[in-house]
């Protein structure tokens, strides 16, 4: 048989895959759990789902006309939704299967092999994975141990790599610290194209939207997946200058969104008082987990603007359990899932996503149980 080994870029065959969440119906199997035995604390969903009004214009869905021709491929009702929603004018906003599909098209438009990104670990790990797939360099510039950006280190890779983007997670993630406009703003004083991610920004309650059309070089991304709880539909968009977008639209493939997810994210628009809501609940629920989780010995826990907390777990009160790992490991067989990270500056951290009450009161007494504390 002949190989094709040869066939495939070496970049590619030499690059690290993306490591995404096992679903957890998949989890629950292999731990001998049922799938409503699972407390699903992982990946920043929306533990309220989506809004009533969007459940039921999936439901209308059914005609033969909407499901069986392609849906719009400018996304036209929606960006005219977005537009308000943002106050950024239709022109602007271009819709993507997530923010993740806008992220890997403005590499495209912008990287050749060889050219340089700036990342600033920790944080989401899409940007330097999209990076390595489009053949780029990815320069690291850390952040301090606050998780702050380290700005004359950024100015400095710059215009020592001749670095041509950047993205920023505002709210950042897994840390859950945001940014400041002033910050933001003397980012955009360096030669290069500047993407702020906003997939948090309705925790957060601040934005950087308004700004972009003001500097050609800012780009905001944001999504439905968390703040509307359609993240299984695949649904973002971005906030982009006339200049640069149009050249977005020349590669965006055309029927990229699907007619569910639009039809899903005009609804969630029309019933933002509702999504919202859950939104403060979410906050309210988040600000309980952190005081309580504080409390605990052994847990120092990071302050948030996002909808999840990041926790380096230090010496603990049991002999049974040393360590972040382990403690991730007996919550898992608990069916409790949170998220483990063992690189630099995120050395024995979890991150937990806040659920409703009813799943962190559950999440509490499972880790006081496991940290026998009365």
């Amino acid at each position: 048989m002949p190989s094709v080994r040869h066939l495939v870029r070496p970049d590619i065959a030499d690059l690290e895959p993306y490591a995404p969440i096992e679903p957890f119906d998949v989890l629950a199997g292999r731990l001998g759990l049922s799938v409503d035995q699972i407390v699903k604390l992982d990946a920043n969903e929306n533990p309220y789902g989506p809004s009533p009004q969007a459940l039921a214009a999936l439901a209308n869905l059914s005609g033969t006309t909407e499901v069986a021709i392609y849906p719009d491929p400018n996304h036209t009702a929606l960006r005219h939704a977005l537009s308000k929603y943002t106050q950024q004018s239709p022109e602007r906003i271009i819709c993507g299967t997530g923010s993740d599909e806008i992220i890997d098209l403005l590499m495209r438009i912008c990287l050749q092999p060889g050219d340089a990104i700036i990342d600033c670990p920790p944080t989401f790990g899409m940007y330097s994975f999209d990076a390595g797939v489009q053949a780029a360099r990815v320069i690291n510039v850390p952040r301090n141990e606050a998780f702050d950006l380290d700005l004359a280190g950024i100015a400095q890779a710059v215009e020592q790599h001749h670095a041509k983007m950047m993205f920023i997670a505002a709210p950042n993630n897994p840390t859950g610290n945001s940014i400041s406009q002033e910050t933001v703003e003397r980012l955009l004083e360096l030669p290069l194209l500047v993407i702020i991610d906003e997939a948090y920004a309705e925790f957060a309650g601040t934005s950087m939207a308004g700004m972009v059309g003001q500097y050609p070089n800012l780009v905001v991304l944001r999504t439905f997946s968390k703040w509307a709880g359609l993240a299984g539909l695949r649904i973002g968009y971005g906030l982009v200058p006339e200049a640069l977008i149009a050249h977005l639209w020349k590669i965006k493939q055309p029927y990229n969104v699907n007619v569910a997810a639009q039809v899903a994210a005009l609804a969630s628009l029309e019933d933002t008082e509702h999504l919202l809501g859950t939104v403060a609940q979410i906050i309210d629920e988040r600000i309980r987990l952190y005081d309580t989780l504080s409390a605990l010995p052994g847990f120092s826990v990071y302050p948030s603007s996002a909808n999840f907390l990041l926790c380096h777990i230090g010496e603990l009160p049991t002999n049974h359990i040393n360590g972040a790992r382990e403690l991730y490991e007996a919550l898992m067989q608990r069916g409790i899932l949170v998220r483990f990270y063992n690189k630099p500056l995120l050395r024995d951290c979890i991150r937990i996503s806040v659920g409703t009450p009813a799943q962190n009161d559950v999440l509490l007494e499972i880790v006081h149980d496991i940290l026998s504390i009365s």
